[in-house]
């Protein structure tokens, strides 16, 4: 399995940057660019992720996992779920990705479809999601409520709703 350093060298390298032109493009150092890739720095914050996927012109989905990433899921209100959909593929967490809740299950990569209202989130900003029908602790939580899909925060378990899938990060673009 090939590394998130080697990914990152091989993106930037494809993009026809060296480290000082990335490194300008994130916001780092072109030392930090080489600890990066030499998987030195093995944990990358959500910040800097969407900004080195910006720089080097690639989906967050390619940067953590490659040109075989799986096509970016579309979430609306009303129809299947993206992991319910016969095209959905699952991923395992990387284990150098900060998320809200420890998550050890696959999940999936998906973005609200145009003209959708899933507040906080909005159309264009990428979602991890973790399937589930169990509240593990406070946060935001896919829930079905009057027929359409919504993304509401709880603060402890909801007695009248069934939770189909807890937002595990959510990135927006600069």
């Amino acid at each position: 399995m090939e590394s998130l350093g080697s990914r990152i060298k091989q993106l930037r390298l494809r993009a026809k940057l060296n480290k000082a032109a990335l490194a300008r493009k994130v916001g780092v150092s072109d030392v930090t660019i080489s600890y990066w890739e030499s998987g030195a720095i093995k944990q990358i914050g959500h910040e800097r992720l969407v900004a080195l996927a910006d720089a080097l012109d690639c989906s967050l989905a390619t940067l953590l996992e490659g040109d075989s990433a799986p096509q970016l899921l579309t979430l609306t209100h009303t129809g299947p779920l993206p992991w319910e959909q016969v095209q959905a593929t699952t991923i395992t967490v990387p284990h150098h990705l900060p998320l809200k809740i420890d998550w050890k299950a696959p999940c999936v990569m998906a973005t609200p479809g145009k003209e959708t209202d899933f507040s906080p989130v909005v159309s264009g900003d990428l979602l991890l999601l973790g399937p589930t029908h169990v509240f593990h602790k406070a946060g935001h939580y896919l829930i079905q409520r009057d027929g359409r899909f919504v993304i509401e925060h709880f603060s402890k378990a909801p007695t009248d709703t069934s939770i189909h899938a807890v937002l595990l990060a959510h990135w927006c673009p600069a």
